[in-house]
Order: C-alpha cells, then structure tokens, then sequence
C-alpha cells in the first residue's frame, strides 16, 4: 500500500479519533509530510521502537502503541505456555503521553486475557527490568525516548530473564506485528473493566523498596559510605526523568547525607525546559548542576538520563574545576575498583568476566588481564550483555560457569550484580560515588587514579561523531554509504593502512594481511570495525534509536598529548573521506 493510500485510510476510518484526523487534515498539502509520515511502518531498533509522537504509521500514537502491543499478545499467548498468568509489567517515563501509551498498552494485554502489573507512576527503566524478574512475569513493556528530544517517544519490550528482547525473539514479535494490517482487530478494553477482572494491577511501594534494598546489597564498600558518606559532597540532577524516584534515596540510604539535589531539574517536566537536550552525554546538560556545585562546592556531580539508565559524572580536581568523564573513563575505572575490592576481599575468581560492547573502550581488556580476568565483547545494545549474564546463570551448574563482575557501554550504561538484565544508573550512581569516597579516604582521588591506570597500560583515547540524517532520503543515505563501504572492502582508509576488517552483517573477520577469512561468533548486525595499523580503530554502525550514522574513533599513545594528536588526526581524515563519499552516493 501507497503511503498516500495509508494517509487517506487513516482519514476515512471509523477507528481513528476526531484529533487525529484533524491533525491530518491540517498536513492535507504537504506531500512531503505524509510520506514521511506513512512510507513505512516505525522500525524496532537496537532500544526497541522508537519515534517522533504524530499520527501516522512513522509515528508514535496510541494506535501503534495498540498494535505493537496485540503483536506482543499475539505472541505470549502463541509461545508462551503460561504467559498470561505470569502476566507482563509495564513502566513509563517523565515523556509527554507515557502514561496514556502505559495504559492503552496495558488494556490492550488485558482485553487478550494477559495480567498486567503497571506502576503507580513515573519509575526508573532498570526498575522495570528488576520488576519483571521479581514478579516473575512473562515479560515487560516501558514507555520511553531515553534521552532523545521532547517530541520523541518509544517502546521497549522485556522478556521473562529482565532483558530486552534479542534480535531473534524481536523478529518473530515485528512478524506477529506485520501481520496485522487492520487496526480495527486489534483488542482493548476499559480500565475499569480490567481493574473488575483482576487483569490490571497497580504496583508501587513495596516493590520499589525491594529494588533500593537490593541495589545495596550488590554494591561494594557500603560500611565506609555508612561511616564516612556525609564526607563527600554530592550535587544530583535527573534532568527533569525518573532519577528523581530511586537515586536520592539510595545515596541517602548508603550515607551519602552532604546530597544537593538540581532543583529546577528534579520534577518530571515532559518539555525538558531547562536543559536543550535531557543527554547526560553532552556537557551543556550540566549547566544548571554545575552552578550548585560550585555554590555547594561539591566534590562530585551526577547526572542520570530521563529514564536513568545512564549516568554521567564530573569530579572536582585540585583546580577546583570539574573534569567531565565519559563512559570509557568511568567504566575503566569501575572495572579497576571493581577487581582491587573484590581480590581484597578475596572474591575474585578464575571465572570472573567483564562484558562490553565492540565500541568501548580497550582500556579494560588491559586492565582486567592484570587481574587474570576475562572481557568478552557484544555488539552495541545491552540486551546483549543481558544475554549473557542470562547465559552465565543458566551454566550456574557447570565448573567454568562465568562469575559476571561489570557490564558497560560506552555511551554511559553499567551494571553490575544480577538482579536486573538492563544497565542501571541508579545502582552506577551508587558505585561511583563510593568509588570517589573510598579515594578521598586514602588522600587520593577518582582523577589520580585515572592517570595511574593510563600511566601503566598507555593513552587509550575514544570519540564518537556522528551524522544526523532525518526521514526517509536520510535513511537511504545511511543504508547505501555502508553498503558501499562492505563492497570496497578497502584496503586503506584516508592515509591509514586497514589490517583487519569486521563486517558484523556477513558474521565475517578479513585479515587482508593474512589473506584469510574466519566466522565471527556475535550476531548479525548492520556493522562494519576497521582494526587499522598504528594502534587504531574505526567502527561505523547506523544508530537502532535516531537517525544517525555513527562513525567510533579509538587510538592508543604513551602519552594523552600523542593521543589527543593522534585521534584529531585520524578522525579529520576520516571524516573527510566519508563526506566525499557520502556526496558521490
């Protein structure tokens, strides 16, 4: 179907409200605007679906909200032997239309017959993932954008283990989707229908105090944040999301009491007014944090994303400026405190592991080496480091089963413990805090004991740049400036030598010195990683929640001037041959 037959449906049918197709109706002479809005039907994506909110099948609404959530029905209820008595937990975030989306998807698992356990209000997205494991449910929905801009919104779904859904599993959920193409089949019922029938069930509380006490039951250190917390000075924003429900708290529980919380920034604004973009990635988001710590003069500053499952920090330096980390420094730096703690406390075995994904940081394999422990790669996503600590429980009998220490992605997710299958903001603002009080405690500090590490196993040095390519002529950019770079395979890449080649979609590793090729383990995936001479690598991959296309820089130098020299070097170079290419395409 055309998408202008799609628009014209959406116009006409009965099932469509009067708001919708006076939105519609106000886009009748704008051909460009109804395409993008109807060409496709909105993609899942590495964070699941996830889009600008408007009516259209390229858009976030109710009526999409509805149908992904009967293909999820659909779903349960064909592979699934007691999924509707298990029943599927949903949460939402600070967003405009969460709640609304949270209960349509909720009626809409009712009217199938499935129970549904949907929080009492606004709730981390890592909660969500720890609620499913708890209430042993099927499954688990959450209603979110992330950190994306405030017109976005999106869709996440959960399997029975906590995690989000893997590449597998969600192709067999988009089929039960796709197959419905008539809206008007899709289930729902009223609220106080489902409430009458047992079928939705409120959760709040109580759950929410099961989460806190096992977020400090797998932190580490927790009697020195007891005795000597109120010692650092910590200033915390949320940035207007679902932080503000679980982070003071569990700070204030650890004995973090010298806490300073972002006012402005810690009621659920859906606009995100105060910041131009809720990213705890970008500095500018620390304005408003920034001005308090330097009034409070605080040692240390958090940030957590609207739905917290990233955490960004600063950290005061002698200077009395602060100094950004970004998620390669903190998750080095959590794998070293991580291993020390638990070789001191003589916890450390042979098992141990480390799990990140292709594009962080090597700095933690060197690391993690010096410990005898291993660090397994997976691709960007972290339902696949979820896969994994799934996979290590399920091997709990065997003699080599892994003992999972860290997860982490470089764009600022961690985990550490079990409990949950998604990374956890709250649980890293905890660590990362003790982390800081247990240097200070010594005479040291979080920066010092960056600069030891890069002293003992060199300058690993990372960036990200990324090209923002909206709707459908973007996407087609996308898909044909990596298509073109699989089928030059090139030998060379601006001035830069190409030793080795990683094509993700073809599962295969070139070594174009060795003239061999050997199957990749991980999964399939729309990605391309250049091993280059001289300590470099380059990894290009389209972005599963934005319309982007992402190019990762990593080099390693002795020294953080070399390597600062070297990654600007490599990144222009780069960067100006693939915007060449990207013209000619």
């Amino acid at each position: 179907m055309s998408y202008m037959s799609r628009y014209r449906d959406w116009l006409v049918s009965d099932y469509f409200d009067d708001q919708t197709k006076k939105e519609l109706e106000a886009i009748k002479d704008d051909e460009q605007e109804i395409e993008e809005r109807f060409y496709k039907n909105l993609d899942f994506g590495t964070g699941g679906m996830r889009g600008k909110m408007g009516a259209g099948t390229n858009r976030i609404n109710k009526y999409i909200v509805r149908k992904a959530t009967q293909g999820l029905a659909n779903y349960i209820i064909n592979y699934s032997d007691h999924g509707r008595e298990q029943g599927v937990v949903i949460a939402y975030d600070s967003r405009h239309n969460s709640p609304q989306f949270a209960l349509e998807a909720a009626l809409v698992l009712a009217a199938n017959g499935i129970k549904t356990y949907l929080f009492e209000g606004m709730r981390a997205t890592p909660e969500l993932s720890f609620a499913v494991r708890d209430l042993k449910a099927v499954g688990g929905i959450v209603i979110t954008a992330s950190h994306n801009p405030p017109e976005y919104n999106g869709y996440k779904l959960y399997w029975q283990d906590g995690g989000q859904v893997v590449p597998e599993q969600a192709r067999d959920i988009i089929a039960e989707i796709e197959e419905i193409d008539d809206f008007s089949i899709v289930k729902t019922m009223t609220k106080k229908e489902a409430l009458a029938e047992g079928l939705l069930n409120y959760i709040g509380s109580e759950l929410d105090q099961k989460y806190l006490n096992t977020l400090l039951e797998v932190l580490p250190e927790t009697e020195l944040a007891a005795a000597k917390g109120s010692n650092l000075k910590i200033v915390y924003t949320p940035l207007h999301g679902t932080g503000s429900t679980v982070v003071p708290q569990l700070l204030a529980d650890l004995g973090f009491n010298n806490l300073a919380v972002v006012q402005e920034q810690a009621d659920g604004d859906s606009n995100f007014s105060t910041v131009e973009s809720p990213n705890p990635e970008e500095v500018s988001a620390f304005d408003l944090a920034l001005d308090l710590a330097e009034k409070e003069e605080a040692e240390l500053i958090i940030a957590t994303d609207p739905d917290c499952d990233r955490m960004a920090a600063a950290v005061r330096d002698q200077d009395h400026n602060y100094q950004f980390l970004n998620g390669n420094e903190v998750g080095a730096l959590f794998a070293d405190f991580l291993l020390k703690t638990k070789k001191e406390a003589g916890t450390l075995t042979e098992q141990g592991v480390i799990i990140k994904s292709i594009v962080s940081t090597d700095l933690v394999v060197d690391i993690a080496a010096a410990f005898g422990v291993e660090v397994l790669d997976v691709l960007t996503g972290f339902k696949f480091i979820g896969e994994k600590i799934t996979e290590f429980e399920n091997e709990d009998s065997k003699v080599d089963a892994k003992d999972f220490i860290l997860g982490f992605e470089e764009s600022l997710g961690y985990l550490i413990g079990k409990y949950a299958r998604d990374k956890d903001a709250a649980v890293a603002a905890g660590l990362f805090s003790i982390m800081a009080l247990k240097y200070q405690a010594a005479g040291s500090s979080v920066l010092e004991r960056l600069a030891e590490l890069r002293a003992k196993y060199g300058y690993y040095l990372e960036d990200l740049h990324s090209i923002r390519l909206e709707g459908k002529e973007g996407q087609e950019k996308i898909t044909k400036t990596i298509a073109h770079l699989r089928e030059k395979c090139p030998e060379q890449i601006a001035d830069f030598k190409v030793e080795k080649i990683k094509d993700y979609k073809q599962s295969k590793l070139f070594d174009l010195e060795a003239e061999t090729e050997t199957e990749l383990e991980l999964p399939q995936s729309n990605v391309l990683q250049y091993l280059l001479a001289d300590d470099l690598k380059l990894t290009i991959r389209p972005s599963g929640t934005e319309p982007k296309l992402k190019f990762y820089f990593a080099v390693r130098a002795d020294t953080q001037s070399a390597a600062a020299e070297k990654l600007e070097g490599f990144k222009t170079k780069v960067m100006a041959e693939i915007e060449k290419l990207m013209q000619d395409i």
